[in-house]
């Protein structure tokens, strides 16, 4: 795939026929993003939530897998490596995932990924449907000063509950944004949210390395 080194742009595709338009905004990116399958959008929502992914673009570009041409769900850049991104549609996907016989010409290496991943998420990928609105309309009005206040007064673990009572004196869609910022960015962490729905109980706690 062309252009691999770089943050490539997503390649333009007619909408197929009676499918759903899905659309969204990505603050990892800073526009928007769509897609024309539920899928690709769940898939989507685990990259721009994992601290761990710096950056993505969708439709990358088009790569050959066991002799067939088709166009890559994403590009992702971690700390370190790249990869694209193939969701698992049909039973040629999976034996192309099960042994990819990748062209030589691909300069990344694929990951396919199945649909049992994302609905081993789905809890997850619930609440961030939840929690990324206050990201979205917060852009631009989060102080750092309550971030890094925050972030302190997540040294022990605490529940969204006591949070809120803390920083009372602040407007709680600002607090909730500001939390949610800091779990977007890895700066604070929750392992209940993978198994159990956002609640005033959930509890955060900040990251070690913030520490």
């Amino acid at each position: 795939m062309a252009n691999s080194l770089h943050i490539p742009l997503p390649v333009a595709v007619a909408r197929p026929r009676g499918a759903h338009r899905f659309e969204a905004f990505s603050p990892k990116l800073a526009r928007r993003v769509m897609f024309y399958r539920r899928p690709l959008l769940d898939q989507w929502l685990l990259l721009e939530t994992n601290p761990k992914v710096i950056a993505f673009c969708e439709r990358p570009g088009y790569v050959v897998v066991n002799g067939s041409r088709r166009l890559a769900d994403f590009w992702v850049r971690y700390f370190g490596h790249q990869e694209l991104v193939i969701l698992i549609y049909s039973e040629l996907d999976i034996l192309s995932a099960a042994s990819p016989r990748v062209c030589e010409d691909n300069e990344l290496p694929i990951r396919f990924f199945a649909p049992a991943e994302l609905a081993a998420a789905r809890v997850w990928l619930d609440n961030w449907q939840q929690m990324l609105p206050y990201l979205v309309t917060s852009i631009g009005l989060v102080p750092l000063k309550l971030a890094a206040t925050i972030v302190h007064f997540l040294k022990q673990a605490k529940r969204l509950l006591d949070i809120e009572r803390e920083f009372s004196s602040t407007d709680p869609a600002l607090v909730r944004a500001t939390l949610f910022g800091l779990l977007h960015d890895g700066r604070v962490s929750s392992c209940e949210l993978q198994t159990q729905p956002l609640s005033l109980l959930t509890p955060f706690v900040a990251a070690e390395e913030t520490l």
